[in-house]
């Protein structure tokens, strides 16, 4: 699917093209993601707890996320942090057909144009809970700009294992955060600022299982020359199954481009009053 948005911000307007692709790969016998693709909001679910519990965990999430931040309405960031714990509320409120608690959570990854310093200024929020991933894409390089939530991190990040060594790991698919976890949601959450050409990648671990980034890049860099990103989630997604499809895939790329005179150079650093104090204006990743 793709869609074209026109978002009028204080100082231009935004066009966001989105591609949005989906398959539940060759092993699995349920799609457990679930994904959002719907102008301001862009999101993407992994759920789990196996069958018939992974998938309405992640489409309550969706289902929620959109309840609470409506198509087309431009939201504050502190209303984003109210749809992410209202999401994970609803998780742990699902129950099975005899009433009892289901056993489920799902990841929770997303960007949201969000409205900010009382109104007069725009970022791109992000959100990130567990081990699906955004990245940015500059026509060139690929950067992940969130950190998993997973076993397999924390071994990289305290050296025990490398990064080659996390592909192959046993517990690779252990992750430490989820949203229905626990009764408070710890999200990664941040601002980053409007400006320019902009392009994100959003992804389920199915991706990233299949496809190391150079790859990712290699197809977003063929397709760059073969048209634009109108296709590139349909073709990252069909990447990975053809790589082996042992999981669900779920990719959303989102392509925007602003055509006012650009943000003020200090906007990144004013916080919104309404949002939360931790809210930060860097990516996690230094």
């Amino acid at each position: 699917m793709q869609t074209t948005t026109v978002v009028n911000l204080p100082l231009g307007d935004v066009t966001v093209l989105a591609s949005a692709g989906t398959s539940i790969g060759s092993v699995r016998s349920v799609n457990e993601d679930s994904f959002l693709a719907a102008s301001p909001l862009f999101v993407v679910a992994d759920g789990m707890g196996g069958h018939a519990r992974g998938d309405r965990a992640s489409q309550t999430v969706v289902a929620e996320l959109s309840r609470l931040l409506p198509i087309g309405t431009l939201p504050t960031a502190a209303a984003v942090l109210t749809a992410i714990t209202g999401s994970n509320d609803a998780v742990r409120a699902l129950t099975d057909d005899d009433g009892q608690a289901l056993l489920s959570g799902t990841t929770l990854t997303g960007i949201s144009l969000v409205s900010t310093n009382n109104g007069a200024s725009t970022h791109w929020m992000a959100f990130n809970v567990g081990d699906s991933r955004i990245y940015s894409w500059d026509g060139r390089r690929l950067a992940q700009l969130t950190v998993d939530h997973s076993v397999v991190q924390e071994l990289v990040d305290s050296g025990a294992i490398t990064e080659a060594q996390a592909r192959l790991h046993p517990e690779r698919n252990v992750i430490t955060r989820a949203v229905g976890a626990d009764v408070d949601v710890d999200a990664d959450v941040w601002l980053l600022p409007v400006g320019g050409s902009q392009t994100f990648v959003l992804c389920s671990d199915g991706l990233t299982k299949e496809l190391d980034d150079d790859e990712i890049a290699g197809v977003l860099a063929r397709h760059g020359s073969d048209g634009g990103v109108d296709t590139v989630a349909e073709a990252l997604v069909a990447a990975a199954d053809r790589a082996g499809g042992k999981d669900n895939i779920t990719v959303v790329v989102i392509a925007s481009s602003f055509d006012g005179t650009g943000l003020r150079d200090d906007s990144t650093n004013e916080r919104s009053m309404t949002a939360a104090a931790h809210l930060e204006d860097t990516r996690p990743r230094a």
